[in-house]
């Protein structure tokens, strides 16, 4: 046979889409496993369509989900995320995906992986880029991960089952501190950035030092070339801070600005009113047409810290932090309490919805 079959489930998991694979089809970690990641998204591709393969062209259509047998006995199951990039041989591990995490559930239950209870059934997901837990809240129906339900997520057409996530102790995910450098801000290339890590490592700069409004399109940020070249200069120096130099994933890089109002992707305009604060997400050198889920709850957590620049622009709200993105608004909750004199995120809870689009082989040469 020219080209080997590998089990793979095609789902979207929030506003992302990930081809996930059973952790015993493929081999072992290591340059092997990362080609056929690589080859079944269509990477690297120079024309950036990944045309050969099932990615879409951009970061969030181009992940991979690896499920196998928990490592860490307060887990149901393990999970490894791998961005892959579309140009270039690349599959990075070192961070999460927040919008691929809410698959997880949903694969583990369809695929008999974790027993489904009617109603509702939790999967204890032990995410392995991280080291975290993740608790999914999965409804489920006659024995079946549910689709069907009335909750709307931004940056997706339609409306689908609820899947909260609660991401356990998500401070130092990727650095081991919350702060990685000990304080909430620092100075970078002469403007205020606060790095922060809680389940992915981010770094924080108001819009306003980049000359921007903070609720222009995608389109028009990823045009700027000038500000794109401004932007990673930063990301870069931040990461060399941040203990965690030489990946495109991590750190991610985010500009915020205050409660403003802002028409989103699908023409609907938002007042100022109905968020807490707006956000553009630069993600793999583009600028993600939703939110990043792992930024959105870093973001959260930051927004509960003093000092930092996401407070600054939040304020001093206690209700659920509503996020001003791209494509919408997205309600996210997270608990910061001091503990040994420092801030210390206790959790992050966010809300997804997610659907197997198909099932059968991934082929690869």
């Amino acid at each position: 046979m020219s080209q080997k079959k590998i089990r793979a489930v095609y789902m979207r998991g929030g506003t992302s889409r990930c081809l996930v694979f059973h952790q015993a089809d493929l081999p072992p970690a290591g340059a092997e496993r990362d080609r056929i990641l690589l080859t079944a998204l269509g990477s690297p591709d120079p024309y950036g369509r990944q045309l050969d393969g099932m990615g879409g062209g951009i970061s969030s259509l181009s992940k991979a989900c690896i499920i196998g047998a928990p490592s860490h006995p307060d887990a149901d199951v393990d999970y490894t995320f791998a961005q892959v990039e579309v140009a270039k041989a690349i599959v990075d591990y070192k961070g999460n995906c927040g919008n691929c995490s809410s698959s997880v559930g949903p694969f583990a239950i369809d695929e008999g992986l974790v027993k489904a209870v009617e109603g509702e059934t939790l999967v204890r997901i032990h995410n392995t880029n991280t080291k975290k837990l993740i608790v999914a809240h999965v409804p489920v129906l006659d024995g079946e991960a549910a689709v069907e339900g009335d909750f709307e997520l931004a940056g997706v057409a339609g409306r689908g089952a609820r899947i909260a996530l609660d991401f356990l102790d998500p401070g130092g995910a990727g650095t081991g501190r919350l702060l990685p450098t000990g304080a909430p801000r620092e100075t970078i290339a002469g403007i205020d950035a606060s790095l922060v890590d809680a389940t992915n490592p981010v770094v924080f700069v108001r819009a306003n030092d980049l000359g921007l409004a903070g609720t222009e399109t995608p389109q028009a940020i990823d045009a700027d070339r000038a500000l794109s070249t401004r932007l990673e200069a930063i990301r870069v120096d931040a990461a060399r801070r941040m203990g965690i130099p030489g990946s495109a994933a991590v750190p991610k890089i985010a500009m915020v600005a205050p409660a403003t109002a802002f028409t989103a992707l699908d023409g609907v305009r938002h007042a100022a009113d109905s968020v807490d604060l707006v956000t553009r997400v630069i993600s793999m050198g583009n600028c993600h047409r939703a939110v990043a889920l792992t930024v959105a709850m870093c973001l959260a957590v930051a927004a509960r810290v003093d000092g930092t620049v996401v407070r600054e622009c939040a304020g001093d709200g206690t209700h659920d932090l509503r996020l001003g993105h791209p494509s919408g608004v997205l309600p996210i909750d997270a608990a910061v309490r001091r503990r040994d004199g420092a801030a210390w995120a206790e959790r992050v809870t966010v809300y997804r919805t997610a659907r197997r689009l198909m099932e059968g082989f991934a082929r690869i040469p």
